[in-house]
Order: C-alpha cells, then sequence, then structure tokens
C-alpha cells in the first residue's frame, strides 16, 4: 500500500522525534518510513529493502509482546539479529490493531527511556496515523482476510477451519459465542456487480460498523451479507446500535443510500464445532426478519417463532400447503382479507389493535372475519383451522426469504 497522507504523518512524528520511523501493518508488511537514515541498523536497512518483516526478527518482536501491546514496548536489542534496541507503538483504533509504529535509537547511547519519554507528545499524530490506517485497508490486509476465510469456513463447517479457530484468543474461554448474520435488503432490480467487490465491501462494512463494539469480538464479510461473532451476553440493544452503525457506513463504503436492514443472531455455541449449526440458526433468524417486519430489524433465533421449523426445512416448500388457505387467497382479490387475519394472529385476537394499525373500523374488521368464515367455512380464530391458517401465511413470507449462499 502506498498512501501519501501516511507517509507525509510519518515523516512529520520523524522529524519531531529526531529518529527515524518505520510503519509496518499487522502482518509486518512495511507501509511507510521516514527518510531519516543516520541510525539505521542492518534490521532497518533489510526491512526497508525487502518490505516485509523478516520471521526471525518477528519472533524476536512477538517474543516481547508486541502483539497484546496497546502501550509502547521495549524490544531490546539483539546483536545475532543486527538490531538496536528500539520502541514499538501499537497503532489501535476503539481496541482495533491496525499496525505498528517503530522508533529506531539514534545510536546505542541513545536509551528507550528518552523515545518513551517523547512518544506522549506525538499522541494525537498517532492516533491520527491509526485512523488513516484504518480508512485504508486494513479490512484488506493479509492477515485480516486469512482470519475472515477461516471464521466463514468455520461457519461452514470446514474441519480444517473449526480445529484452527480453536486457537484463536476470541475463542479462549469457557464462555460461548453467539453468530449474527447482518444482511441488506436491496431492491430487485440492482445489477449484480463484481463479487470480489461486494465481499470487500461487505468486510469492510462489517468492520468498520464494529469497531470499538466490545460484544462483538470478531467480523467478516461475504458477498451479499456480514458475519459477526459475538459474545454470549450481547443485548439487542447493541446489536441495534451495531446496525445503526451499518447503515451511516453504507454511504461512506458503498457509495449509495443504505436501504432496508436486519439482522439476525443465533444461540450460544460452546464450541468451534457448534458455530456451523450457530451460523443457520443466525441465517435463519436474518431470513425471517426479512420477510416479516413485525419482528423487527434486530431478531434472535429463538424470536422468531415457526420460521424456527420452516428454516430446519432443507427444500423449498410447496406452494400449496393448505386448501383453506387457497381458497382464502383466491377469493381475496383485493388483498383485504388476509392481512386482517395475520395482524389477528400475531397481535392475539386483539380486533382493537388490528383496526387501529390498519385505519379501520372496528366494524370493518369484524365484517371481514364474517366474510373469511363464509369462505373457509369454519371459524379461523379457533382451534385446528387457526394453527392451520397461521402456519400458511407465515410459510407463505418463508418462500419469499432471500437466498443466501452458505460459506465455506
Amino acid at each position: 500500500m502506498r498512501n501519501q497522507a501516511i507517509e507525509d504523518v510519518v515523516e512529520s512524528m520523524a522529524q519531531r522525534l529526531g529518529r527515524g520511523l518505520s510503519l509496518e501493518d499487522p502482518d509486518g508488511v512495511l507501509l511507510a518510513y521516514s527518510t531519516h537514515q543516520s541510525s539505521a541498523d542492518r534490521v532497518r536497512v533489510n526491512f526497508l529493502l525487502s518490505k516485509k518483516v523478516p520471521a526471525d526478527v518477528s519472533e524476536w518482536q512477538l517474543l516481547h509482546g508486541i502483539a497484546e501491546a496497546v502501550r509502547p514496548v521495549v524490544v531490546p536489542s539483539n546483536e545475532a539479529l543486527g538490531m538496536r534496541e528500539r520502541v514499538c507503538v501499537p497503532l489501535l483504533v476503539r481496541g482495533f490493531r491496525v499496525g505498528y509504529l517503530w522508533v529506531q535509537q539514534r545510536s546505542d547511547d541513545d536509551p528507550a527511556t528518552g523515545i518513551l519519554e517523547a512518544i506522549p507528545g506525538i499522541r494525537r499524530t498517532t492516533d491520527r496515523l491509526a485512523e488513516l490506517l484504518l480508512e485504508t485497508d486494513a479490512a484488506s490486509s493479509e492477515r485480516r482476510v486469512h482470519r475472515e476465510e477461516i471464521f466463514l469456513g468455520a461457519c461452514g463447517g470446514v474441519a480444517a477451519a473449526v480445529d484452527e479457530m480453536r486457537d484463536w484468543r476470541e475463542l479462549d474461554s469457557d464462555v460461548s459465542r453467539r453468530v449474527a448474520v447482518v444482511h441488506e435488503i436491496r431492491g430487485s432490480t440492482m445489477e449484480p456487480g463484481d463479487p470480489h467487490d461486494a465481499v470487500l465491501v461487505q468486510r469492510t462494512l462489517a468492520l468498520h460498523s464494529t469497531v470499538g463494539v466490545p460484544s462483538v469480538l470478531f467480523s467478516a464479510g461475504a458477498s451479499t451479507y456480514s458475519v459477526l461473532l459475538c459474545a454470549r451476553d450481547i443485548t439487542r440493544g447493541v446489536l441495534a446500535q451495531v446496525l445503526d452503525r451499518y447503515r451511516a457506513e453504507v454511504p461512506k463504503r458503498a457509495g449509495r443510500p443504505s436501504e432496508r436492514l436486519v439482522l439476525g443472531v443465533s444461540e450460544p455455541a460452546a464450541d468451534p464445532s457448534e458455530l456451523a449449526t450457530a451460523f443457520d440458526q443466525a441465517l435463519h433468524a436474518v431470513q425471517a426478519a426479512a420477510v416479516d417486519q413485525s419482528l423487527g430489524g434486530a431478531v434472535s433465533y429463538a424470536g422468531i417463532g415457526v420460521y424456527q421449523f420452516l428454516g430446519a426445512i432443507r427444500h423449498q416448500l410447496p406452494v400449496h400447503t393448505s386448501a383453506r388457505f387457497t381458497e382464502l387467497s383466491r377469493a381475496d382479490g383485493l388483498d383485504e382479507l388476509v392481512p386482517v387475519l395475520e395482524l389477528l394472529y400475531d397481535k392475539n385476537g386483539s380486533v382493537q389493535d388490528i383496526a387501529e394499525q390498519l385505519h379501520l373500523h372496528r366494524s370493518t374488521v369484524y365484517n371481514r372475519l364474517a366474510r373469511i368464515r363464509s369462505i373457509i367455512g369454519v371459524d379461523p380464530l379457533v382451534g385446528p383451522a387457526r394453527l392451520e391458517l397461521h402456519l400458511a401465511l407465515k410459510a407463505r413470507k418463508w418462500r419469499s426469504r432471500p437466498r443466501l449462499d452458505h460459506p465455506g
């Protein structure tokens, strides 16, 4: 990556500190460096030439905790590597690690304490640098891409991905996790774009919508949805916040207004081997939210009711599932009867609520119920007829759900 704004920030900090600086991403790839070269040791010279931290140098740096650090870390010299003592400044944006800024000694007589004392004076600039990194290619870094592929693979039931996820810090406790899926319902007239671009947009949206949200532990993007790894105790309010942030990010990342967004979250998964089941649950929840707006924008698998059963049916539901419902649908040419019936079922038989929601008089609702009884020959509000018709209504909605490709 070459970004003039980032290079200018690094150069300005080097001049202010009077020391050589280099900037790398979390994979150890060189992003920018200062022109100050008077104090360059062998490791710095080789790094600037190869653009990648060698494995032995990386091992030495990781040994001193840079991958977990949230404050500047002193990495001692290593004569065998040709490496002077230096200071690593981890760059984080609301808890998300976007890279490392390395500050070199002027000479062997330049102790790290002097560097540590100078770093607070550039705090605002390092924060700005971290924001710039997040705005550029954090979502497409090699390490990020690999981890997202592993996560999606585990959600798809790939055994090797499940095994690799057992070593993830995000899963390093006995506490179970949840999986969430975010999907944007776009108009059917939208032209399909480049699938690779679509994946990058989804990954970037997911990353920027969840940075700084402690309950979201990781995110990944597929072509038409994003997948989130969440804490077990994530709340509905936090999920709604993620949707709001997602909605605000769409115009910036996709260059268009956002459309209707829905989010589905699974039941807890106690082990990485259960992530595939959790993903299926989140997928069914987001599909239910897509077809049934009464469920809300953010819905849990446990809250989708009969759609849990419909989602378990792997094949397309037959079109004609209920003789009574088919008869009623054919007779309802003006679409006046079926909406009343569904709202009555969902509102537990409250005629007053239905009248208010449809802007009808209560007598009109009763008249339409009488017409329904006349058409199907039974009372639609009692016994097996109610169960049959309500299920048929939901099955009709379920047939119009978005078809989302499975990961892995």
